[in-house]
């Protein structure tokens, strides 16, 4: 007996085993429903949306890989591949923008040719639904993915319409799930990496495609389609992928594999190895010791989202329901425009004048938020009180030239409060009301203008969202501070006119589930 004769057989025998009780048929829109019937989790609206759709428009597309687990793309935990024909392209591109799709891109070293990446956020459960569209089918190694297997319209000819997504014949699925097992998992280096061996995912989708395959048909795809792939060396590397199954026996297998696969490579196989342990390396080195994980960017650049409101009102909670929400996708950050960050010189400088405050050296009554036209009346506050204001202008200024360098660079900046020219009681200049009080001296006049000078630089947010909440609701959330500096501040939010201005209106006085459902949808629809 051959080895090409023994390896057919223990092959036949794996298929026998995982196919009892099962009946062997050219793959059937019976078996698609079985596999694509979501078993427990519910399906999104938006991914049942997005998929009626596509068959409605007769897109020409595919799920094409882990179809044994289309429960857990349906629901959301996973993302859904798509093959997509590129005849079709632009009207599946409609289809997403339609759907309120967002394309987003990764940094440059994760970029993959002919492989996007759209967002869509499921304003039932505030998932968000991830499509990695591939208008080519790309396999290897995650660092490198280094081979394009062109058969894409066999692929998707060869795909039948499920409960719900498209699929590709389970032949077809399980000739590219081996190359892609053996790309990642059969070469010197991913083994010294500790990424020799299938995860237990991997190996259920093995079992699977194996108990539901019809090994002559495989061959015939085999010759039809990938004729420079001899079927002894394909056999050979689904061997290597069975359990028991040697890491010299893949590496020998994955050796033979990437020979006949070299005239579909992207690079050699030198540049490939090469590029694999530079961004393994690269990668760890951001998530382990910069502890920065690698994040998508949106394509139509970042943003900075501002949320005032009064005390009382849930801006800290929506801003870190809103930061933790985006971040676990995008490049996000979140800031306290109200309360900088300190300088060097502002810790300085604030801590002398605390101390001289303590000594009487310098005026300790605070002065009331009012409109330039009560200035007459007010008492001028010491030379402290001025200063004071124009460091914590100073270090506004700063985090706000900050969050705009990364928003500019594509990060979402979320900020906690914002200073606006119609707020008076929070974040904004506090100097200038004195401006027409009488002859000021020059130094505070100097004053005036420096803090001045730094707010003229804060320019509107490129969101501006203002909860509002009755001023009496505001002060129950804050039962134990001051009920009279509560309102207060409340009060003006609450009274302004915000008609004119280009402000997002937010009822802060409704169920913070609730709430923060309709802010996510609000924040996703301007982004």
């Amino acid at each position: 007996m051959t080895y090409l004769d023994e390896t057919n057989d223990n092959v036949s025998e794996a298929l026998d085993m995982k196919a009892e009780n099962t009946v062997k048929t050219v793959f059937s829109k019976e078996n698609v429903k079985f596999a694509d019937r979501p078993s427990e989790t519910p399906i999104l609206k938006l991914v049942d949306e997005l998929c009626k759709t596509l068959a409605r428009e007769n897109i020409s597309y595919c799920h094409w890989k882990s179809n044994n687990a289309l429960d857990r793309s349906a629901s959301g935990e996973n993302d859904l591949d798509l093959l997509i024909d590129r005849a079709d392209v632009q009207r599946f591109t409609e289809i997403l923008y339609r759907l309120d799709f967002k394309e987003a891109r990764p940094k440059p070293d994760k970029e993959l040719p002919g492989v996007l990446n759209y967002y869509g956020h499921d304003t039932g459960t505030g998932r968000f639904v991830h499509i990695h569209a591939h208008y080519q089918l790309i396999l290897g190694d995650d660092a490198s993915k280094n081979y394009r297997l062109p058969i894409e319209g066999a692929y998707l000819a060869s795909a039948v319409q499920g409960e719900l997504f498209k699929v590709p014949g389970i032949e077809f699925e399980l000739i590219v799930f081996v190359i892609r097992m053996m790309l990642k998992h059969s070469t010197w280096d991913a083994m010294l990496s500790f990424h020799g061996s299938l995860s237990k995912s991997a190996r259920q989708e093995l079992d699977y495609l194996m108990a539901r395959a019809d090994r002559q048909r495989m061959q015939e795809n085999l010759s039809q389609y990938l004729p420079f792939l001899d079927s002894a060396v394909f056999d050979r590397c689904l061997q290597s992928l069975q359990p028991g199954a040697s890491l010299m026996s893949r590496y020998k297998a994955g050796k033979q594999l990437h020979r006949q696969l070299q005239a579909h490579a992207r690079s050699s196989r030198l540049s490939d190895t090469c590029l694999k342990m530079w961004h393994r390396g690269l990668w760890g080195t951001r998530k382990y010791l910069l502890r920065r994980p690698t994040k998508k960017y949106l394509i139509h650049g970042g943003a900075i989202i501002a949320l005032v409101g009064g005390d009382g009102a849930g801006k800290s909670t929506a801003v870190n329901e809103l930061h933790g929400w985006l971040s676990k996708r995008f490049a996000a950050k979140k800031i306290h425009l109200g309360k900088p960050r300190w300088a060097l010189s502002t810790w300085f400088i604030k801590g002398v004048l605390k101390i001289g405050r303590k000594l009487g050296l310098f005026s300790n009554r605070k002065v009331p938020a009012q409109s330039q036209g009560d200035a007459q009346s007010l008492e001028l506050p010491g030379y402290g009180w001025f200063l004071w204001h124009v460091v914590t202008a100073r270090d506004r200024y700063r985090t706000y030239a900050r969050a705009r360098r990364l928003a500019t660079n594509g990060s979402l900046v979320i900020c906690d409060r914002y200073p606006l020219p119609q707020i008076k009681t929070m974040d904004g200049a506090q100097t200038s009301r004195f401006l027409q009080a009488g002859k000021n001296k020059p130094l505070i006049n100097f004053l005036i203008q420096w803090e001045t000078k730094y707010y003229r630089h804060i320019l509107p947010p490129d969101l501006l969202i203002v909860m509002k909440v009755d001023p009496d609701i505001a002060v129950q959330r804050r039962a134990d501070e001051d009920a009279d500096w509560i309102r207060g501040r409340s009060q003006e939010i609450w009274g302004l006119d915000w008609q004119d201005a280009p402000v997002q209106i937010m009822d802060a006085g409704m169920p913070q589930a609730r709430m923060l459902a309709e802010l996510k949808s609000l924040v996703w629809s301007r982004l």
